[in-house]
């Protein structure tokens, strides 16, 4: 088993809201009368009110290359991974003491937004007292399924070593991959649908001294389970070019949700012996709208199953991986009984899904 003790955020500063992001692209696009009647709806249907930025209005009026989008990247994904590493092991709301740096075993990194050699935790590992044998693991790649997965390669470690304790950060600054030159349909999808945000979570094993360090009832992963389906790598993704990374964004994904993942879902559900309708709430990341609905469809529940990932998906949009994080903090704070039982899931590119079965102890 795995505990997750606390997670910590870290929100940029420029926050905007979708009727401003939509008035924002009428303006920057050369779109005709038929374009808008065909594309702007996505963004009054998308269920987003709002979404924070790590760049103001102005950035998104001018052109910007691949290395300028990088530099603003790598600064601040340092910045905000450090405030949400801080928030993560003195958060009063799930801790009865401050984790101290040198308690830590394990970095993992992951990010999809951007590129840094040395990566992040290295980074990160210079401006706090983390030990000089902290494992270092950065994923790149992995898009919106990185927030599940990383937990669950957390798991995965903490299982054989189960004395041991794991940061595991999350950061995506989506902002920084818009492009105004980019007419595709997915574009503007992308553009209606992505924020920026940044999560630390801290998982310990069965074992570890930190375990007296939590406050109420936690979480623990019982098990994972990683599914990849076979050509499909054309559904989500990035096609890196000169001025940078412009979206892959396939209309088929909802379709995927109701084929693809239910015989996931259903063969991990059998395989812990879990019922759908035994569990209250899923821990779910918010693709979008039409994603949430199908996987209510999926599992025949309806949108209070999902309430946070409505939630979330409404006051911060899809900040791909770290989303399913932002889902996971919510309903930590509430505290569920002891027995509660929960399944944290998430889909990227690949065409792959990512599932961990939860339960709080």
């Amino acid at each position: 088993m795995a505990y997750i003790l606390s997670i910590g955020k870290s929100e940029p500063p420029y926050e905007i809201s979708q009727t401003q992001v939509k008035g924002l692209v009428e303006s920057l696009f050369p779109l005709t009368e038929r374009d808008k009647k065909r594309l702007l709806p996505v963004f009054d249907n998308s269920m987003i009110e709002k979404r924070q930025f790590v760049v103001d209005q102005e950035w998104f009026k001018q052109p910007h290359g691949m290395r300028e989008r990088n530099e603003i990247y790598i600064q601040e994904a340092y910045r905000h991974s450090l405030r949400a590493i801080d928030e993560c092991l003195e958060n009063e709301l799930f801790l009865t003491g401050t984790v101290c740096f040198k308690e830590i075993d394990m970095i993992i990194f992951v990010s999809t937004t951007g590129l840094a050699t040395p990566s992040m935790e290295a980074r990160v590992m210079n401006a706090r007292s983390f030990r000089e044998d902290v494992k270092r693991v950065p994923l790149f790649g992995l898009g919106c399924a990185g927030g599940v997965s990383g937990l669950a390669r957390a798991y995965d470690w903490v299982k054989a070593y189960p004395d041991k304790n794991v940061l595991v950060i999350n950061v995506e600054l989506c902002s920084l991959t818009f492009q105004k030159t980019d007419s595709k349909k997915s574009n503007f999808v992308g553009t209606a649908l992505f924020g920026d945000g940044v999560s630390a979570v801290l998982v310990a094993g069965s074992q570890s001294e930190l375990l007296g360090k939590k406050k109420q009832t936690t979480p623990v992963m019982g098990g994972t389970s990683s599914k990849t389906k076979k050509d499909s790598i054309d559904i989500m993704g990035w096609e890196i070019k000169d001025n940078g990374f412009e979206v892959i964004f396939n209309k088929s994904i909802p379709h995927l949700v109701k084929d693809f993942w239910k015989t996931h879902v259903q063969g991990f559900l059998v395989e812990w012996g879990m019922h759908q309708e035994e569990l209250p709430f899923f821990v779910a990341h918010p693709g979008g709208k039409k994603v949430l609905e199908a996987y209510e469809e999926v599992l025949q529940l309806d949108q209070e199953a999902f309430r946070e990932s409505y939630h979330v998906l409404a006051k911060h949009g899809n900040m791909s991986s770290v989303t399913v994080c932002y889902v996971l903090y919510e309903y930590m704070k509430s505290f569920p009984d002891a027995g509660t039982k929960s399944l944290m899931a998430a889909l990227g590119p690949g065409f792959s899904s990512e599932l961990i079965s939860l339960e709080w102890y």
